[in-house]
């Protein structure tokens, strides 16, 4: 395990000075001005939206956004640190000994050690959890929560977290008792399963824990994002704000939930800071997302990752249990006292997928660009967004920075995208 985390330190400190040179050469690229009488330019255009953005603010986003890489990677290396701690130490073995003792119901004991092992690993996340949560962002001038405020929020989390965790960790553990070959696909179908229902609660039970969600109180905007919904076949009657800026000064709107609970929301920064023409043309994208059935799409797409992880858990778990199970104290899949193991395994496979995951989420992202542009027509509306989205977000990443790290186009493109749009259809 040593010698995979230095590799993958390695890989991930070459992908990063690959990924930062480009970006580097790419911004001291010359800009073509645009001249006076002439055609209409995307590209003198685009960089006329980037050039609002003074060097002080871009070199801050820069930094945020690119030292959110190594918060990634020093997130991963920290759990990965966490497992081999409570492994190595035979913590988890403690832990399942103590519950096994406590009770004879092995559905009770589950939940139980799961409780505790959540507990545990918050704990120990802590210090990093509140670097990147509340000092970094006030840093950067993102947060507007106090300590207090905030942490009442992680502790929401931290709730949530206890009771959809413990549950998954039951369910996947009679599973892994009941189907000792195949509980690798068992497990990802249980993980689906839990995720649909994640998707589908969400909305309604979860994210009013965080926000208050209100009707937009604006007539005129609510009117025209109501039209926009139905000219694109949108059953919608309402249109839904969230008070964001309690927490930061980010601006957001998104797609959540599934089914009957599926909602698009904008949040309050976005309101206050956007025109109305900027605030259509991001609920142009979000609907997008709706009539493009993106979420189904990610369900089936997700579902493959979720086999493809546990076919892999499979693999890498099998293979240290096997060297190391009778140190640790792991008896085999079904053994509580492995489920740090089993996390340990399954970070790593997503931490390797990661570029392709957010590939897929940044094309989905792209094709709902498109749809808002077509949709609401306001292609300088989107440029404005999506200047406003810089404040956390590098506006021009090279092109292998943008493969690896994001999961939304970058700035440039998104702009450039709406440009040439306009482009086409000056004069309609």
């Amino acid at each position: 395990m040593r010698r995979m985390i230095f590799i993958l330190f390695m890989v991930w400190t070459v992908l990063w000075m690959l990924g930062a040179g480009t970006a580097s050469r790419a911004a001291q690229a010359p800009a073509a001005a645009p001249q006076a009488g002439a055609a209409f330019d995307p590209e003198a255009a685009t960089e006329a939206y980037l050039a609002r953005v003074s060097p002080e603010a871009r070199e801050r986003s820069d930094a945020y956004f690119e030292g959110g890489y190594w918060l990634d990677l020093w997130s991963f290396l920290l759990g990965l640190g966490i497992a081999w701690l409570l492994l190595g130490t035979r913590l988890s073995a403690r832990m399942r000994d103590a519950v096994e003792r406590w009770t004879r119901f092995r559905f009770l004991r589950s939940i139980l050690y799961a409780a505790g092992y959540i507990l545990l690993v918050s704990l120990l996340t802590f210090p990093l959890d509140v670097y990147a949560g509340f000092f970094r962002e006030h840093q950067y001038g993102m947060a507007t929560q106090g300590f207090g405020a905030w942490m009442g929020d992680q502790l929401k989390g931290l709730g949530v977290a206890l009771v959809f965790g413990s549950l998954i960790v039951a369910a996947l553990y009679a599973v892994f008792r009941r189907a000792p070959r195949t509980w690798w696909l068992w497990g990802a179908a249980v993980m689906l399963v839990f995720a649909m229902a994640g998707l589908l609660i969400a909305p309604v039970f979860i994210a009013p824990l965080f926000n208050t969600y209100t009707e937009l109180d604006r007539p005129a905007l609510r009117e025209s994002i109501l039209s926009l919904a139905r000219a694109n076949g949108i059953p919608a009657d309402h249109v839904y704000v969230y008070d964001a800026s309690k927490q930061t000064t980010r601006v957001s709107a998104n797609v959540s939930g599934v089914a009957n609970t599926m909602r698009i929301s904008l949040n309050d920064n976005l309101l206050n800071r956007s025109s109305p023409t900027g605030v259509r043309a991001v609920m142009g994208h979000e609907m997008g997302h709706y009539v493009l059935n993106h979420v189904y799409e990610s369900i089936l797409f997700f579902g493959v990752v979720i086999v493809l992880g546990f076919a892999f858990v499979r693999w890498g778990f099998d293979r240290m249990a096997a060297r190391r199970g009778e140190r640790w104290g792991v008896r085999g899949i079904a053994d509580l006292a492995g489920l740090p193991l089993l996390v340990a395994v399954l970070s790593v496979y997503f931490f390797l997928a990661a570029p392709f995951l957010r590939t897929f989420t940044r094309t989905n992202e792209a094709e709902a660009d498109i749809f808002g542009l077509n949709a609401s027509r306001a292609p300088d509306g989107f440029a404005e967004a999506a200047l406003l989205v810089s404040d956390y977000r590098k506006l021009a990443p090279g092109p292998i920075e943008e493969w690896i790290f994001y999961d939304h186009p970058s700035g440039r493109n998104r702009i450039l995208m709406a440009m040439r749009w306009k482009a086409e259809h000056l004069g309609e």
